[in-house]
């Protein structure tokens, strides 16, 4: 019987382009491959054990011969490419409505709209990626005290301000004001606060990231695991994509290896239910994403050795995050699917689930909870027997 799961949604964790890529412009994107490419290899052996490498062909992973744990890939139905709709479709919730595209940047009447809530002009407003913005726009902020605002080209408004200019806690409450403000007729789901930090010159992103977005209109894996009396606890960007919303506990975002720790506090304290963990390890350039990996494998394996019977551990992503894409945004592609327990079958090839809400499926009927509206669950197929 499964008493707790470990989930660990790591952001961008691509694993080649889905068959519908082309229509999104991105076609032939495949992030880990691509990583592994511009930096010689992935040297990544705790998840290579697991099965990683039975996935695909990923310079420096190889094929085990008895993989330790079992593999597949996630696939997406839902038409959204963002953390949102991917963690929304794991947990069993597809948005049906169209997603407004900004591929120019956002409208002069949202702009007005954030501006009188700021009471600010505000610097940016294009398609970019953090570290795009931070190189452009961060000397003229701090001169200028101005916010900067990024699109992603979808639904996601970014907003960063140092906090010098802004405090962050007043940085959070625009984003909150201007989640609500957004929605329509723009279709903004989502609202990130990016609170910066350093001395000029050295201005940096923070790890304070929050995000704050539209709940769900329909019921979720965390909805359906919170009325079976389940405790669940959000972890990072986890919390934050549900607005807590059936959540015994969130811990907010931070550095991913301080929230690793966190997990791992939690594996002796937590005795059942759901660990739901969302990590931004991948970083702004090659040699840092393939870096921060390689850490993150490094230390997979102390919390791997805390496991116990009736434990399920999993390790996958939310989109892809190719390195080759202009801007770095998410990219439409498969994510890895690496499951273990100690009482768990080995070495089964999962295949390619069409949808991650599968995962979510699985999940659900794993704590005992009543059945998801979408996803077919495979649970069998990692018990022994």
């Amino acid at each position: 019987m499964m008493n707790r799961v470990i989930l660990i949604v790591i952001d961008g964790f691509g694993i080649g382009a889905m068959p519908d890529a082309a229509e999104y412009g991105d076609e032939g994107t495949n992030t880990l491959v691509h990583l592994a490419e511009a930096t010689g290899s992935l040297h990544l052996p705790t998840m290579e054990a697991l099965g990683l490498g039975h996935i695909t062909a990923i310079p420096g992973v190889q094929v085990m011969a008895q993989p330790e744990g079992c593999f597949g890939r996630l696939g997406f139905l839902s038409s959204d490419v963002d953390s949102l709709g991917g963690h929304w479709e794991l947990n069993g919730y597809m948005h049906a409505v169209a997603s407004h595209t900004y591929p120019k940047g956002f409208p002069h009447s949202l702009i007005a709209v954030l501006e009188q809530v700021s009471g600010r002009k505000l610097l940016g407003n294009r398609v970019a990626s953090p570290g795009e913005v931070l190189q452009d726009y961060g000397q003229d902020h701090l001169a200028s005290g101005s916010p900067i605002v990024w699109t992603d080209g979808r639904r996601t408004c970014h907003l960063a301000a140092h906090e010098t200019v802004m405090r962050p806690d007043a940085l959070r409450q625009l984003c909150r004001e201007a989640r609500k403000l957004l929605r329509e007729p723009w279709g903004i789901m989502r609202v990130v606060a990016h609170p910066l930090t350093g001395e000029k010159g050295q201005v940096r992103f923070s790890h304070q990231r929050r995000d704050f977005v539209i709940e769900p209109s329909g019921t979720t894996m965390l909805d359906v695991l919170n009325r079976a009396g389940q405790i669940l606890t959000g972890v990072g960007k986890a919390g934050d994509l549900f607005n807590g919303r059936g959540l015994t506990r969130t811990i907010p975002q931070s550095h991913w290896a301080t929230l690793f720790e966190d997990v791992k506090g939690m594996l002796k304290n937590v005795p059942r239910g759901l660990i739901y963990v969302g990590l931004d390890v991948l970083e702004s350039d090659d040699v840092g994403s393939a870096g921060a990996l390689h850490d993150f494998d490094r230390q997979l394996p102390s919390l791997l050795e805390q496991l116990r019977p009736g434990d399920l551990f999993v390790v996958t992503g939310d989109h892809g995050r190719d390195p080759k894409k202009v801007h770095q945004g998410a990219t439409r592609e498969y994510v890895p699917l690496l499951m273990s327990g100690p009482k768990l079958v080995q070495g089964v090839n999962l295949g390619t689930r069409s949808t991650a809400a599968d995962l979510g499926q699985t999940i659900v009927e794993a704590l005992r909870g009543e059945p998801l509206a979408e996803g077919d669950s495979f649970l069998d197929a990692l018990r022994p027997g």
